[in-house]
C-alpha cells in the first residue's frame, strides 16, 4: 500500500488538453493558455531529441499529466520490468503532478497487444490488480491514478460491480482514480445501464483527474447501439450533460479533453477546453 513518502497528485482544478506536438508554437504563444498538459508516457521514454526538449519547455510553463497506456496493470503475468523502470525515469526527471493508467490489460506473454481490454471484476483479478498499483507506486515513488475502462462486454463470472471494484483498489492500496465520462457513458450504452446511477455508486471523493473525449457511433449484430471510445471528434452534448451530473456532486476537478486521432487545428481543441471550463464554471458555490 501506498506510503506516506509517495507524492499525491497535484493538478489544478480546471480544464488541461492532450499535448499534441503540432500544437506547441501555439500553446506557447497564445495569450491566455490552458491550465495544464497531458502527455501520454510511451511517447516521451526516450533520452533526448526534440519531443524530450519540447516537453521539458512545457514542463517549466504547464503542470504535466502522465497517462501511461503499456503497463497491463491488469495482465495476468508480471509487469514488464523494463517498462517500468523507463516509466521511472520520466516521472523523476519530469516531477509531472499526475500520473495515470488505465484498468485494463495489453499484454499476454511477451506480446504486446494493441488494445486496452477489459477485466473480470473478481477476488482473484482485484488481487492482482492491488499487487500491481502496489508495485508501481513503491517503484515511481508516487500516488497512482487509475482509469475506467470503457466496456463493450460483461463477464458472467464478475462479482463486483465496476464502482465498487475501484472503490476497493482505491482502499487496498492507496492510488487514486481518475473517471473518464466519456468511458461511463460509451460502457452505459453498450452494456445498458444507466450512467447516473453508475456515477452515484462512484467514489467520487477518490477522484484526482476527469477525462473526457469523442466516441464513434456504430451497431452490433443485432442492431443495438455500439459506441466506441476513439478518441478522434468533438464531445458529444450528453456526456457534457453526464460532466455537468458529476461536478454537482464532486465539486471542481481537473478535466482533461483527449483528442488522439485526426487531431484538429489548436483553436478546435482550445474551443472544448472553454467548454469544459463553463462547465466548472456552472458549480453552485
Amino acid at each position: 500500500m501506498l506510503d506516506n513518502s509517495t507524492r499525491p497528485n497535484n493538478l489544478p482544478a480546471a480544464p488541461g488538453v492532450g499535448y499534441k506536438p503540432q500544437h506547441y508554437a501555439q500553446i506557447l504563444d497564445h495569450t491566455n493558455p490552458v491550465a495544464w498538459l497531458e502527455i501520454h508516457a510511451e511517447n516521451y521514454m526516450g533520452d533526448g531529441g526534440r519531443p524530450i526538449a519540447q516537453l521539458r519547455h512545457l514542463s517549466e510553463q504547464f503542470p504535466i499529466s502522465v497517462h501511461g497506456v503499456g503497463l497491463s496493470i491488469g495482465g495476468e503475468g508480471p509487469l514488464d520490468a523494463v517498462h517500468l523502470s523507463r516509466l521511472k525515469h520520466l516521472v523523476g526527471w519530469l516531477n509531472p503532478a499526475s500520473f495515470s493508467e488505465h484498468l485494463a490489460w495489453s499484454t499476454h506473454d511477451s506480446h504486446f497487444l494493441n488494445d486496452l481490454l477489459p477485466l473480470p471484476y473478481t477476488d482473484a483479478t482485484l488481487d492482482r490488480v492491488c499487487n500491481h498499483i502496489d508495485q508501481v507506486q513503491d517503484t515511481v515513488g508516487r500516488q497512482m491514478l487509475l482509469e475506467n475502462p470503457s466496456s463493450y462486454l460483461a463477464f458472467e463470472e464478475s462479482t463486483w460491480s465496476e464502482p465498487d471494484f475501484l472503490r476497493e483498489i482505491a482502499r487496498r492500496t492507496g492510488c487514486g482514480l481518475l473517471l473518464d465520462v466519456n468511458n461511463v457513458f460509451v460502457s452505459a450504452t453498450n452494456l445498458d445501464f444507466s450512467p447516473q446511477g453508475y456515477i452515484d455508486a462512484y467514489p467520487l471523493d477518490k477522484v484526482g483527474e476527469i477525462h473526457l473525449g469523442g466516441h464513434d457511433e456504430d451497431e452490433d449484430d443485432h442492431g443495438h447501439p455500439l459506441l466506441i471510445d476513439s478518441h478522434g471528434r468533438e464531445v458529444v452534448d450528453p456526456v457534457w450533460a453526464l460532466l455537468d451530473y458529476v461536478l454537482e456532486r464532486s465539486g471542481p476537478k481537473p478535466v482533461l479533453i483527449e483528442w488522439d486521432t485526426d487531431v484538429p487545428d489548436w483553436p478546435v481543441l482550445r474551443a472544448e477546453a472553454d467548454r469544459a471550463q463553463a462547465a466548472l464554471d456552472r458549480i453552485p458555490a
